[in-house]
């Protein structure tokens, strides 16, 4: 075989790969989706940020009197 017969034959297999792949992907891409639909939100672009919640000092004290208090009882009880 001659380099020219032996690249129109490589093009002609390439062609034929082409369309077989195009077949597949159209093929795979129209079945329907099993499931549940996802949500549309309104923006999906950028997720929505959580809201950052914060302790008042308050609740802090009362958060560390607690924790002691529980080390206390089990201090207290690990003795005996």
């Amino acid at each position: 075989m001659r380099f020219g017969e032996l690249l129109a034959e490589l093009e002609a297999e390439i062609q034929k790969l082409k369309s077989v792949r195009a077949l597949l992907v159209s093929q795979t891409s129209t079945k329907p989706k099993l499931g549940r639909p996802k949500a549309i939100t309104p923006d999906t672009t950028q997720p929505a940020k959580k809201k950052k919640r914060n302790l008042t000092p308050d609740g802090r004290r009362r958060i560390a009197e607690a924790v002691k208090r529980r080390w206390e009882k089990q201090r207290k009880t690990a003795g005996k």
